[in-house]
């Protein structure tokens, strides 16, 4: 399987990828498979995936955990170093061009109090939304990878599975 393949099987279209990385073959080592569990745990268990209510939540909260995931990935990679090449790059694309262009949105605006108020923290709310659902397309890749059963169906909303 190439790298395009691996993002268009799971729904990340928006994802770009350049020719070199496109063309590569995608083939796992068990150090991918470890680094994928471990990161597949974070996502599954924070509002990376989770639903966050209208009426539940604080957005600043919400945002300050999604951010964290830099970090996160950041520790698993430099844990794991050169044992998990393929989950490193798929991580890389993940951050770079899915989680970044939310945070640095939302960052800026949440430190100008913009969050506070209501018109915003709708939009915000929205924007999670969205990023979410590729979240979950994410973790349900890492699941793949890491060859577990995915649980991701366990955060999903009743609506979200039509």
């Amino acid at each position: 399987m190439k790298f395009k393949d691996i993002f268009k099987k799971w729904g990340l279209s928006r994802v770009s990828l350049n020719l070199k990385v496109a063309e590569l073959e995608f083939s796992p080592n068990e150090g991918d498979e470890v680094a994928a569990w471990e990161m597949y745990v974070e996502m599954v268990t924070r509002i990376t995936t989770q639903e966050l209510h209208q009426d539940t939540g604080v957005e600043a909260t919400a945002l300050e955990s999604i951010y964290k995931m830099f970090e996160i990935t950041r520790d698993i990679l430099k844990s794991h170093g050169r044992t998990c090449k393929e989950f490193t790059k798929i991580a890389i694309i993940i951050l770079n061009q899915v989680i970044r262009p939310f945070t640095a949105k939302w960052h800026k605006r949440s430190t100008d109090d913009q969050l506070d108020l209501s018109e915003e923290k709708q939009c915000f709310r929205e924007e999670l939304t969205s990023l979410q659902k590729d979240l979950r397309s994410y973790s349900k890749m890492l699941a793949e990878i890491a060859k577990i059963e995915d649980l991701t169906y366990l955060v999903t909303s009743a609506e979200e599975e039509l």
